[in-house]
């Protein structure tokens, strides 16, 4: 069967298959071409927090390692005066604060000084 232009229904059929096909073709393009911009964008997304995340822990790392350090030398000084602590319990410190600072002496104990020494 012919139309008045002298094409038949199934050629204008054919046309608007082709036509629907091109016009399917150009979004399906276009949809994989944003989900393509959108993969993209979040890889670079993704991407450059890594980057800062890594930067934080670099400092983290430095901050642990000089708190690290601050409770070593806190549990050496700990033991210091732990140390301390148990040498003024003992007799031979009493006996050293009673001579410097009392000027406490033994009987019969012979203190020398020396008088040039407070000139």
């Amino acid at each position: 069967m012919t139309t008045r232009t002298g094409k038949s229904n199934r050629s204008r059929s054919r046309s608007r298959v082709r036509a629907r096909y091109k016009s399917s073709s150009i979004h399906n393009r276009l949809g994989l071409l944003l989900a393509g911009i959108a993969v993209i964008l979040l890889t670079i997304v993704i991407f450059i927090r890594s980057v800062s995340l890594y930067q934080k822990l670099g400092q983290y790392k430095s901050r642990i390692e000089t708190l690290q350090t601050q409770i070593d030398d806190e549990e050496k000084r700990s033991e210091e005066i732990e140390e301390f602590e148990k040498y003024t319990t003992t007799r031979k410190y009493i006996e050293e604060v009673a001579k410097e600072k009392l000027g406490l002496v033994y009987p019969g104990e012979i203190i020398f000084k020396d008088e040039g020494a407070g000139r």
